[in-house]
């Protein structure tokens, strides 16, 4: 029986794309409409834009802590997946997200450095040094003029 034209193309997806395609349908990632903006080896990033769900101060507009927080928290485990993936470009797409399914925090620091006023916003990761079972990335969330909101640190399981 002849694959179909998405079937076929499904086994020549890059172990980025596939990483991409994971955290874009993760449910909490939907939920805060994050969706990945960039992908690399050595860096990551989200957009989302603001809506009355993701505020925490009311009488200002402004995004709740915790969302902050989770949005520096997935984009250092995007980050740290995607510098891993050095050492899983053989697996199959299913191997792939099961192992990303295995990816998790080991700390974060998140510091707050002005009110979440915006009406776009955008987190960009980095690496700073992944080992065979530790990635240790830096975060960062800014607005859409670029005023930086909160910057994190964080340490992820990847092995």
């Amino acid at each position: 029986m002849k694959a179909s034209k998405s079937e076929s193309t499904e086994g020549i997806k890059s172990p980025l794309n596939i990483v991409r395609e994971v955290y874009d349908n993760l449910p909490f990632n939907r939920l805060l409409g994050l969706k990945v903006e960039f992908l690399e080896i050595d860096r990551a990033g989200f957009i989302f834009s603001m809506n009355n769900d993701l505020i925490g101060n009311t009488a200002h507009g402004i995004l709740h802590g915790g969302v902050i927080s989770s949005v520096l928290d997935t984009t250092g485990g995007l980050t740290a997946t995607a510098s891993a993936m050095e050492r899983k470009q053989d697996l199959a797409k299913d191997e792939i997200a099961k192992w990303i399914a295995r990816v998790g925090t080991i700390d974060l620091r998140v510091d707050y450095l002005r009110p979440g006023k915006g009406s776009q916003f955008h987190s960009i990761g980095t690496v700073m040094r992944t080992g065979r079972k530790v990635a240790v990335t830096r975060m960062e969330l800014s607005n859409q003029e670029n005023i930086l909101i909160a910057v994190g640190t964080g340490t992820y399981i990847v092995g």
